[in-house]
């Protein structure tokens, strides 16, 4: 059984002309991050980040095909963004060294999480909106990116208003200035830390909520990193234990309970333990049947019963 196919079913869902190695999304593009942040100071512009799968990730070469190569999007984009691929394909043999090195340490600096992530960020790389795949062609994607760039706008602002206030109205401020961008909380903490520290210090109360917010989502990125240490080990049951333990502890929010059990069902189902698996899946719609985890799970339970049915049928006989 493919866990990871599972997954998917349960909604879980690159270098300078000089190098003589081809970027994907073609002339205009570069992978030398250092070099894209040093252009884009000079010329005031944003810098706009690809994290793409050139050679296996069917939505990036969707999104290369259908927007990136296309004069319209270039033509849109050229006064305002310098462009960066950092590609993670299978065939490594298409990037430099330095280029591989330098891209693993950046996927791991903007938490990407999946692909293609889309990231808008200033000058210095600070990310300040993500999109990803969009349908519509050039045209569409670049009203989007010319949308999506009034954030820093609105990041700025309020950051300004800060400054110059105290407290608890300063800490609702710089809340606002983190929450308006729409970024992942790993990108948050990765960018934004002394922000959310400043929120602290100037709410030590937690009147506006930010800091028990902020804390439950570091339990959860917690929980969601311990989980992934047992699953790339192979170690189910370590896995399933760490799941177990959050959900004894409660205390966390119906979605990610929910997908928690989800998960719990998966791994079930993956060391073949297809009548538990079925239980878990049940105990999953029950939190909430009509949320897309709750929906997807009928067509999740279809295939273990399909696995189990044909786990269970006997052997052909040898000549048969």
């Amino acid at each position: 059984m493919n866990l990871k196919s599972w997954l998917g079913t349960s909604v879980v869902l690159v270098a300078l002309s000089w190098s003589g190695i081809a970027l994907a999304g073609g002339e205009g593009w570069t992978s030398d991050f250092a070099a894209a942040k040093k252009q884009a100071a000079e010329s005031k512009k944003d810098l706009l980040i690809d994290f793409t799968g050139s050679d296996w990730c069917g939505w990036c070469i969707k999104l290369n095909h259908e927007v990136f190569k296309h004069e319209p999007f270039k033509a849109g984009v050229k006064d305002s963004f310098v462009l960066v691929e950092l590609d993670y394909p299978k065939d490594k043999s298409k990037l430099s060294d330095e280029t591989l090195k330098q891209n693993e340490e950046l996927g791991k600096q903007y938490q990407v999480a999946g692909y293609p992530t889309i990231l808008l960020c200033d000058a210095g790389g600070k990310p300040y909106a993500a999109t990803g795949y969009r349908p519509g062609g050039p045209e569409e994607y670049v009203k989007q990116l010319d949308e999506l760039r009034k954030r820093k706008t609105a990041r700025d602002e309020a950051l300004a208003s800060a400054a110059k206030s105290q407290g608890v109205e300063k800490a609702k401020l710089l809340a606002g200035a983190i929450t308006s961008m729409g970024l992942t909380d790993g990108m948050v903490a990765s960018f934004y830390g002394d922000v959310i520290e400043e929120i602290k210090a100037s709410d030590p109360k937690d009147e506006t909520g930010f800091g028990k917010s902020a804390a439950l989502k570091v339990r959860i990125a917690g929980i969601k990193q311990e989980l992934g240490g047992f699953m790339q080990k192979k170690d189910t049951a370590g896995a399933l234990g760490v799941l177990d333990k959050a959900l004894k502890d409660g205390g966390l929010p119906d979605g990610e309970v929910q997908q928690i059990m989800l998960t719990r069902g998966i791994i079930f189902a993956e060391e073949k333990k297809f009548d538990e698996a079925v239980k878990a899946l049940d105990e999953a719609k029950a939190v909430d049947p009509e949320s897309r985890y709750g929906a997807a799970v009928e067509g999740i339970k279809e295939k273990i019963l399909q696995q189990k049915e044909k786990d269970a049928a006997p052997a052909p006989a040898a000549g048969e």
